[in-house]
């Protein structure tokens, strides 16, 4: 059967939907079941990098522990950010921090490449697999030549599997044309590690390649 929503081919009787999207419209439908924080706030947010003035993302904590392992832990125990009301988030905009507070109330977001980043960060510190998700197919569907090796740099610095999959498979298709782009120069000497990785895949690549043209071959012998 075809999926209503991603058009994807699926087997099973999911009422038209595959697997993935059923869970999705689920967690969805579970985020909108709350307001919006506009009034009898108990808990304010801070952005560190909030460099105009200390702006509160006000919200509840009701809702953050629903959404936020991480944030549940954080309130439910007796921390400073449980009696002072305050939490304070480290090495994000306000403007991500109140995009990321505003997804936990209505599981909506307009992305841009640099917010789909900021977003998938907070997402995997404080637990919101949901938006990752998101985030992840996001990346991906804005995958591009030009941005293959930043993207893959940093989908390995936040385990983001699909994005480095996507990012890889990208990169070891166009090995010629990247290596000589300064980006990679730069990638080689802030992380031999992960050049290393894309040369071993990239070499598997060609070995594979040839055994299967070898095959070929053979048997029009």
């Amino acid at each position: 059967m075809r999926c209503i929503s991603c058009e994807g081919i699926y087997n099973g009787d999911d009422a038209g939907t595959c697997k993935q999207c059923h869970e999705d419209h689920k967690a969805k439908l579970a985020f909108l079941t709350t307001t919006h924080p506009s009034s009898f706030s108990d808990i304010f947010l801070f952005a560190s990098d909030d460099k105009e003035a200390a702006r509160p993302v006000p919200a509840h904590k009701a809702v953050l522990v629903s959404r936020s392992p991480v944030l549940r832990a954080m309130l439910e125990n007796e921390m400073e950010e449980s009696r002072s009301g305050i939490i304070k988030i480290g090495e994000v905009s306000y403007g991500a921090l109140y995009t990321f507070v505003n997804y936990l109330y209505t599981a909506e977001v307009c992305l841009d490449k640099q917010l789909a980043c900021d977003l998938l960060v907070m997402a995997e510190i404080y637990q919101v697999q949901h938006l990752k998700n998101y985030c992840q197919k996001f990346l991906v569907s804005n995958l591009n030549l030009d941005n293959s090796l930043l993207t893959y740099t940093f989908a390995h610095q936040h385990n983001a599997k699909p994005v480095i999959h996507a990012a890889l498979t990208l990169i070891i298709d166009n090995m010629d044309k990247l290596t000589a782009r300064e980006e990679y120069a730069e990638l080689k000497e802030k992380d031999p590690q992960l050049v290393f990785e894309i040369y071993e895949a990239y070499l598997s690549k060609q070995v594979d390649k040839a055994a299967a043209e070898k095959v070929f071959s053979q048997s029009w012998h």
